[in-house]
């Protein structure tokens, strides 16, 4: 499955290019599936993982039958080189620790002020780039490479560090921390509604999600292009009301994009997905985050100078 995120897309569990990992893995409530929804397991067409051999900690699950019969998701045995929800928390905790290091070290030794304010946003513009071009990398990549996922995160950390100091030191004064905490409570609050069952993650939320992120994309594209050849803020979709109208739809489809990120961690989970993958799945939730905190401290920045 790939990555559901706007800016984005890796390569992740399910690796098909398509649709298979959603309602592979039910949530509660929902109905049963057939085995071959399993992209780990043995037989199933595509699945790199399901070798012939006995040695394939994929290829057999002894309680499939009656995972079906209760309506669970189809369980993968327990190995040791499955991937774990331990695994998923320690990999995004580092990710995220990396970045919010190099974002504190880039918020005290690159001052903002008006002697040095452009030297220090075009470091951060600098290092935004080069997470870009290090994230697009890892998202062509068949496997994770840790080392290219932690560079990502120290790069996207001196930006936001950058970007975060210039808020709050000359729009906003505590902007990054009301961004920090907006954050954490669409994290939580997802989670929550997430595992409650009140989100469903399927092929119409999916599509939905994607037409609504191509959409926003495409019109902050356009309004880029004009505010570079046209000065201020070209269409105005970021400044003023309509900016804060489309603060709140990007909040919102930083949301849905964290609940097809879990969805993808729980289908991980449950067909085994190799240990290895938990660096996706870190991947994937530190664009999220990052999305959803710079769209809050957009917001907050519009509402702070509309004052």
């Amino acid at each position: 499955m790939r990555s559901r995120n706007p800016v984005f897309s890796r390569r992740g569990f399910s690796r098909d290019n398509g649709y298979a990992g959603f309602n592979a893995a039910p949530q509660a409530g929902g109905p049963a599936v057939a085995t071959q929804a399993n992209p780990y397991a043995q037989g199933t067409q595509g699945n790199p993982y399901a070798q012939p051999s006995a040695g394939n900690p994929y290829a057999q699950n002894p309680y499939a039958q009656q995972d079906l019969q209760y309506g669970a998701p189809p369980q993968a045995p327990a190995t040791t080189g499955r991937m774990t929800m331990d695994d998923v928390v320690i990999r995004t905790a580092s990710t995220l620790g990396v970045l919010v290091v190099t974002a504190a070290l880039a918020w005290a030794l690159l001052p903002v002020d008006d002697a040095n304010i452009s030297r220090s946003y075009g470091i951060g513009i600098g290092a935004a780039l080069i997470g870009m071009v290090l994230a697009l990398v890892q998202s062509f990549k068949r496997k994770p490479t840790p080392a290219l996922i932690l560079s990502y995160a120290a790069f996207e950390g001196v930006f936001l560090g950058v970007v975060s100091s210039v808020v709050d030191n000359r729009i906003a004064d505590g902007a990054a921390m009301q961004a920090v905490i907006g954050t954490m409570a669409v994290f939580a609050g997802v989670l929550i509604a997430y595992k409650a069952g009140w989100i469903r993650v399927n092929r119409r939320f999916y599509g939905f999600v994607m037409a609504a992120a191509l959409g926003f994309v495409f019109l902050m594209m356009v309004n880029l292009l004009f505010a570079v050849f046209g000065g201020g803020d070209g269409l105005g979709f970021r400044s003023g009301a309509l900016g804060i109208v489309f603060g709140i739809v990007g909040i919102i489809l930083g949301a849905c994009f964290l609940a097809l990120d879990f969805k993808q961690v729980e289908d991980g989970l449950a067909y085994g997905a190799p240990r290895e993958e938990a660096w996706f799945a870190a991947f994937g939730l530190t664009l999220t985050l990052v999305w959803i905190y710079l769209e809050f401290l957009r917001l907050i920045a519009i509402l702070n100078s509309n004052d």
